[in-house]
């Protein structure tokens, strides 16, 4: 039996399409709703998802509820921005029977950004035997703990990420927030002048460059720009946290 685990707020738009992408390969669809106020919840339960609410307390919270709910013995985690396709659930059924001594698959991801192709490809960890996955930790970047190794799926998973600049300002702004306290916890340098334009400069170079966006046109500047800015938001506000410290 497989279980896809979706964590979602405020997804109204995505929801719908990823929950569709696995109709052929779920047994059962668990949405973990951390606190949606648009239609997020409505579209999970009219396409028979199971919605678990769970007030937003970090993403390792969000994965390990849906993994402590779930029926199934295979779990695929799979974000309201992603969708599935034919080729890639072929793949994973194939590779669920060939591996059953792996403790999980490595998906692949191809990004696009504004819903244009990125050319540009990752790899997350996102399915498991679910007696093999102990736990999810950390607050932002989560990562799985696992009682043994993972196999690769080579079949990408579609990735529609930063579709328009609403939702984009609107999520760096909740997620900078955890950053910049992850960053302020494990006692981060102070932050002064110099260190403002070199953690801009490299994240700007960082998706422009090594992240593609060169081959994109005006897109990969507008995309590298704005992860300019986002990076000045988490230092700005770590900035904050530290002059409160420092006044209190």
């Amino acid at each position: 039996m497989i279980s896809v685990l979706i964590i979602a707020k405020n997804e109204e738009d995505v929801i719908g399409d990823a929950i569709k992408s696995v109709r052929e390969l779920a047994d059962e669809v668990v949405v973990i709703d951390g606190g949606s106020e648009d239609k997020t919840v409505e579209i999970a339960e009219k396409l028979n998802a199971r919605v678990v609410k769970n007030k937003f307390k970090d993403f390792s919270d969000q994965r390990n509820l849906a993994a402590s709910v779930a029926k199934g013995d295979i779990l695929f985690y799979l974000d309201s921005d992603e969708q599935a396709t034919p080729e890639f659930i072929k793949e994973l059924k194939e590779r669920i029977d060939l591996n059953p001594d792996a403790a999980g698959f490595y998906v692949h991801r191809k990004t696009f950004y504004y819903g244009k192709d990125w050319h540009f490809e990752d790899r997350v960890e996102r399915v498991f035997h679910k007696r093999k996955l102990k736990e999810w930790y950390g607050v932002v970047h989560e990562t799985p703990k696992v009682d043994g190794e993972l196999v690769d799926i080579f079949e990408p998973i579609l990735h529609y990420t930063h579709r328009n600049f609403e939702q984009m300002i609107a999520k760096t702004n909740e997620w900078s927030e955890y950053e910049a306290e992850l960053r302020f916890r494990s006692h981060h340098p102070k932050m002064n002048i110099w260190r403002f334009p070199r953690v801009m400069i490299t994240a700007f170079f960082g998706s422009y460059f090594s992240g593609g966006g060169w081959r994109n046109g005006t897109a990969g500047i507008v995309e590298a720009t704005y992860q300019m800015y986002s990076m000045f938001l988490t230092y700005a506000k770590l900035w904050e946290l530290q002059n409160k410290m420092a006044n209190n």
